[in-house]
């Protein structure tokens, strides 16, 4: 049967729809709850339901958006989804480009219906068609922003049936797809079909605040102060007084209030501002102290609160100048890494928690204090950590390497306006990307995109990545009110063999940032797990020298280098639909060469010894050990290492050769000759002081199998989601490399396996894991259980509540 195009003409199909069950089961999400609730209340305000658990997938047919369309058999599946189930490697893009619909049956309270009420879609690839009882009412080419729909007026008391058409089709003429390249493996990464960011129901008063952009004005001056832009939007024009109230506050305690007061509404939108003084108690956002703030909106008519609009921000100055970047008036230099948003057997479908954890990783075990969102608008709750956690964002829009046709520009130019609308809030962005990644020329287009950038938010500067001699010397653009970053993908190769990497000096005039370096164009072509061990620690190294280079030349605004994850493409030294220049590994587990990352924290932090080997002799492990130079990352004054049998060893940092790193690594001989395999003690000394002491064995005999959930517990609504780590280790806890065999998984109690449920541990290198979902409204405990021929059982337990 042809597929039909999502949006066209639907042949309705015969049969009865699954109602019954699906009411019964609880899909009455927007009348269960705080929604209701919110709604009935005599000053409502904006409320919200997520569409999570109980929706119906299947392939596109004809008539299956229709109300009556027989859906029993299609599949119960929870959303963030993604269209086909995936393993951590072996992707393969035919598996996900075609049509694919989505439905789910609700029930809405009165009040809902009495009101304005809208649907909201963060993320849908590659392109969606939504239909309520029958009706299209709306549709999104591109995959990365919002869609938001108002359905007012088209709910009924009964069965609601939303119907939601997704197009995972490559060649669409939409960033960062490009029709004229007929495969995906045109792009570095690959895009793996469905709704997989939430859903959400929300009604509204029909006059509403439909946007609030709280911007900041002279932070480090006595003015310090706040316009915030209010758009109000009205269904009808109003008649009589209306007030906007703005308050900020801080932990708790209100600092600043101001009112506007305008006389009626025009039916449509209305953009007035309300400006907050009198700021001088907040506590500025720092990457060190995130202080955030809350601003609080009020729409009133007639004297009646009918709305109101909460943004949650922080105050900070940030500065891109030729001579370095600051933050609050002090020199800071960027220490990054680049991050895709794509996972393991699902693609990017996972939902807050999840994403949360990547932040979570860079700050706390990588210890960045800048990420690239590479190379599209990554989720909300991503951005809301970095908020939180104290983590600088450069956020661009959809691309990668090319640039389409006019309508392709067209849609360019949206997603820039989408993506600073959606984010311009958060403290934690500095930077705008606003120019395709790697692309040349194109002055009518970024003359465009970096100008509305600066009407939309004069706050931020607009960069875009360019890469090679010709990026490197190309003519600077424009610079606009809000200033411009150059912004250079430096892979610089080594002029010779186990040299160093070079940078490029900073171009004269113009604030520098490195935006990649490393990656696979520099050094090994993959850097996995079950590389050669001098592989491993090479990654290490040439992250540590250009970050090195970086940190000596204070014209460097600083170095994102590439990468922090591994993700999946099919583009350059990409192997089976997966590439490995990440430092942490596709299951979000650090690699040998994330040592040089996770020691480059003061030692009040906790102490750090993270080895660029594993102390290992048996197949795959070098026989003599790890060498004369074998390589230590910590951050430490010093160490005492002790083989067995051996004299104590007391190393110090190679501050000779890296001179800038908060950190050095450490050198040390660890050749080891006969047959004895003797444990191996390293011991980190502070001020002469021993902070921590690591013992690694030689003997596999006592390896185990370590498994650990990231969190103890998780919500029961049929979303919310953990990780498990699976690890092969040694009696110590030190990892092993080189398992083999197969490592089989299962789950007990209220929790959905995502993953798969036999993972060949040898090709992984001892290190997996699986993420666990709740069940919605069931509660107990979850088990997770591995076991491996050659290793003990291991468990897990999460409560899902």
């Amino acid at each position: 049967m042809a597929e039909e195009k999502p949006g066209g003409t639907a042949v309705p199909k015969t049969g009865h729809a699954r109602r019954t069950f699906l009411l019964g089961a609880g899909a009455a999400i927007a009348a269960s709850g705080a929604l209701s609730a919110a709604l009935h209340q005599p000053a409502p305000v904006e409320a919200t339901s997520g569409f999570g658990a109980d929706w119906l997938f299947g392939p596109f047919v004809p008539g299956c958006t229709e109300v009556d369309f027989d859906d029993r058999s299609m599949t119960l599946v929870s959303v963030p989804h993604c269209v086909t189930p995936l393993s951590w490697e072996g992707w393969h893009p035919n598996d996900w480009q075609h049509l694919w619909v989505y439905r789910q049956h609700f029930f809405v309270p009165p009040q809902l219906r009495k009101n304005r009420a809208f649907l909201r879609f963060d993320g849908v690839l590659s392109a969606t068609t939504v239909f309520l009882n029958g009706r299209r009412v709306a549709s999104q080419s591109g995959g990365y922003l919002p869609l938001t729909c108002e359905i007012t007026g088209l709910l009924t008391g009964s069965d609601n049936v939303l119907a939601v058409a997704v197009d995972g089709r490559w060649q669409q003429d939409t960033p960062p797809d490009l029709p004229e390249y007929p495969n995906p493996t045109a792009i570095d990464f690959y895009q793996p079909a469905g709704i997989y960011r939430t859903v959400n129901l929300y009604g509204t008063p029909q006059a509403y605040l439909s946007d609030v952009y709280a911007q900041q004005i002279a932070v480090l001056t006595p003015n310090r102060a706040v316009v915030v832009h209010c758009t109000v939007d009205a269904a009808k024009a109003v008649k009589g007084p209306v007030r906007l109230t703005a308050t900020l506050s801080q932990a708790g305690t209100e600092i600043a209030t101001a009112v506007t007061d305008i006389t009626g509404l025009r039916k449509g939108e209305t953009n007035t501002t309300v400006t907050l003084e009198g700021l001088d108690a907040v506590k500025l956002w720092d990457v060190d102290e995130p202080e955030m703030c809350d601003v609080l909106v009020t729409l009133s008519v007639a004297g009646r609160k009918v709305h109101t609009y909460p943004v949650r921000t922080g105050l900070r100055d940030a500065q891109f100048t030729v001579d370095g970047f600051r933050l609050n008036g002090r020199p800071l230099k960027l220490f990054g890494l680049n991050r895709h948003q794509w996972y393991p057997f699902v693609g990017g479908a996972m939902p807050e928690r999840v994403q949360r954890r990547d932040a979570e990783i860079l700050k706390n075990e990588l210890n960045v204090n800048m990420v690239r969102c590479s190379h599209y608008p990554q989720s909300p709750a991503f951005l809301d950590a970095c908020d939180e956690l104290g983590i600088l964002v450069w956020e661009e829009l959809p691309g990668w390497d090319h640039v389409g046709d006019t309508a392709w520009q067209e849609l360019a130019v949206r997603d820039v306006h989408d993506m600073i609308v959606r984010d311009r809030n958060h403290p934690s962005i500095i930077v705008w990307g606003t120019r395709v990644n790697e692309t040349l020329g194109q002055y009518t287009l970024y003359g465009k995109t970096d100008q509305l950038a600066a009407e939309l938010d004069p706050m931020r500067p607009c960069t875009g990545a360019v890469a090679g001699q010709r990026g490197y010397v190309s003519p600077l653009y424009p610079v606009k009110e809000n200033g411009g970053v150059f912004s250079f993908n430096d892979y610089s190769r080594p002029p010779s063999r186990n040299a160093p990497p070079p940078l490029r000096p900073p171009r004269h005039g113009v604030p520098y940032l490195v935006s990649e370096a490393v990656g696979t164009l520099v050094g090994a072509p993959y850097f996995r797990r079950t590389d050669a061990a001098a592989v491993q620690r090479e990654q290490s190294m040439l992250h540590a020298w250009v970050h090195e280079h970086a940190a000596a030349d204070p014209r460097y605004c600083g170095l994102i280098a590439w990468c922090g994850f591994d993700y999946p493409s099919g583009w350059y030294h990409s192997l089976r639909g997966v590439k490995y220049p990440g430092v942490v590994d596709f299951f979000r587990i650090p690699k040998l060469g994330a040592g040089f990352y996770r020691a480059q924290r003061a030692p009040s932090r906790g102490a750090v010894i993270e080895p660029a080997f594993y102390w290992d002799f048996g197949p795959g492990s070098p026989r003599g050990g790890p060498g004369r130079n074998a390589l230590i990352w910590s951050n430490c004054d010093q160490l005492v290492v002790t083989v067995a049998g051996r004299r104590p060893v007391t190393v110090h940092p190679d501050r000779a050769r890296f001179g800038h790193l908060k950190h050095p690594p450490f050198l040390v001989n660890l050749t080891v000759t006969g047959k004895v395999r003797p444990d191996l003690t390293i011991e980190g000394r502070v001020k002469g002081q021993t902070v921590l002491r690591r013992r690694f064995s030689a003997d596999p005999a006592f390896d185990t199998l370590a498994v650990a959930a990231d969190d103890g517990a998780i919500t029961a609504d049929g979303q919310d989601t953990t990780r498990v780590t699976l690890r092969s280790v040694d009696r110590y806890g030190a990892p092993r490399p080189h398992a083999r065999g197969v490592l089989s998984v299962a789950v007990d109690g209220p929790g959905v396996l995502i993953g798969d449920p036999f993972l060949d541990f040898g090709a992984l290198g001892g290190a997996a894991a699986v993420w666990i979902r709740s069940m919605r409204d069931t509660p107990g405990t979850i088990t997770v259980t591995a076991s491996h021929p050659f290793l003990d059982t291991g468990s897990a337990t999460i409560s899902a509540v």
